[in-house]
């Protein structure tokens, strides 16, 4: 009997360990697969197989068109609401009567706000790669605004032409008289609404962990998979990287609102983790959303403006031109363009609309158009791959199942 015992106990084992290592072995091959596959997909690109990504951006785009009409039939009774609002809009913006300047005034400044609330978005809403439109757009105007304040000894600079062109007014001020609390008024609502744009492109991380804790899916996002193989090797991180990304998972796990403001509050290019971890951890929307737009949109906007102010205040300007000039050999070559740039557009600054227009374009200002066509091209390029390679995440999807099911 008890011989019969102990065989019956090591079947047992024979077969829990089989079991084991069965399943060991499917998660190894699964974990291959999935590895293999998204190495196919990232080969999916304009560069190595420009017929296949076009095929596929186009079939993804279709697919992507369906499924928002779907979602709109649904919804037909807010989209009927919003159509019936847009037509009562429409008939006030042509009718004529006292309320035009009211109506003119509120359009320039709802596309004002919406021009900046856009490039927000596209900055660190990613699809592919973000386009750094704090470096090319509202850095630069910030810039073109503080060099004119500084100029002018004035922000009241005529509307029109400002903001499409900044001149000086016909007013006469006092040397010294621009204070940096003037320039930063005057640059405050882009700057917000850029802000609050980068805040509304923070979403898709949080939404996309929170849906797939709800659902127990597992997304095939390379972000969201680190954060869960971060999340099984918690205490044996040793790199910067790794243990950085923990600190900022623990300040907003432990902290909260507190912690989302701090993190969204200075530059931080972790945030997206922050996002992840508020989806995962299912952090309601409004204390993620509320504590990611105060930090961004208030907060850090203020700290940026700040800093390309005093960056581009006029005695700092003279200061890097004259050590640009005091570089041995090259110095007064390199120094000559900057001069050049600089007084080109105080010309500018003091134009009046019924002289002559001053032409001549300078290299460094040909140069920053061209890289923002190229930033913008590429920006355009990684949309086409992403949506392709999603699109063959689909084909391998099906695939999979097909697969299954036989």
């Amino acid at each position: 009997m008890a011989e019969n015992g102990t065989d019956c106990d090591q079947r047992r084992i024979g077969m829990s360990k089989e079991q084991h290592n069965g399943n060991f072995t499917d998660s190894s091959m699964l974990s291959e697969r999935k590895r293999r596959e998204r190495e196919e997909r990232l080969n999916i690109v304009l560069w190595k197989k420009p017929l296949v990504t076009l095929q596929y951006f186009c079939l993804e785009t279709l697919i992507n068109l369906k499924e928002w009409t779907i979602k709109l039939w649904h919804r037909r009774g807010v989209l009927v609401c919003a159509v019936l609002a847009l037509a009562v809009l429409t008939a006030l913006y042509y009718i004529e009567g006292a309320h035009q300047q009211y109506v003119r005034y509120m359009e320039k400044k709802f596309f004002w706000c919406a021009y900046w609330v856009g490039l927000g978005i596209l900055s660190s809403v990613g699809l592919g790669t973000g386009l750094h439109t704090f470096l090319l757009y509202l850095g630069p105007h910030i810039a073109s605004v503080t060099l004119a304040a500084y100029e002018c000894n004035s922000v009241n600079f005529p509307e029109p032409p400002y903001p499409d062109q900044i001149i000086c007014p016909d007013e006469e001020t006092t040397e010294g008289s621009i204070s940096l609390w003037a320039i930063i008024s005057k640059v405050r609502l882009e700057a917000c609404m850029w802000g609050a744009g980068t805040a509304i492109g923070e979403l898709p991380p949080y939404f996309m962990a929170r849906a797939a804790r709800l659902s127990g899916a597992e997304p095939d996002d390379e972000e969201y998979q680190e954060f869960e193989e971060m999340l099984g090797h918690a205490e044996t991180a040793q790199d910067f990287a790794s243990r950085a990304k923990l600190a900022v998972q623990n300040l907003v796990q432990k902290v909260g609102f507190f912690g989302i403001l701090a993190c969204a509050s200075i530059p931080n290019p972790l945030f997206d983790l922050a996002g992840i971890t508020c989806g995962h951890f299912l952090v309601p929307f409004w204390t993620f959303f509320g504590a990611t737009l105060i930090g961004k949109a208030v907060i850090k906007m203020h700290i940026q403006k700040l800093f390309v102010i005093i960056t581009f205040s006029k005695h700092i300007v003279e200061q890097m031109v004259a050590l640009i000039g005091a570089i041995p050999s090259v110095g007064p070559s390199l120094q000559k363009p900057f001069q050049e740039y600089l007084e080109a557009q105080r010309i500018k600054l003091h134009h009046k609309s019924d002289g002559a227009v001053p032409q001549g374009e300078n290299w460094l200002s040909w140069m920053f158009e061209k890289l923002v066509i190229v930033m913008v091209f590429y920006f355009i390029l990684s949309i086409i791959n992403s949506m392709a390679q999603s699109y063959a995440k689909r084909l391998q999807q099906k695939m999979y199942s097909e697969e299954k099911t036989k």
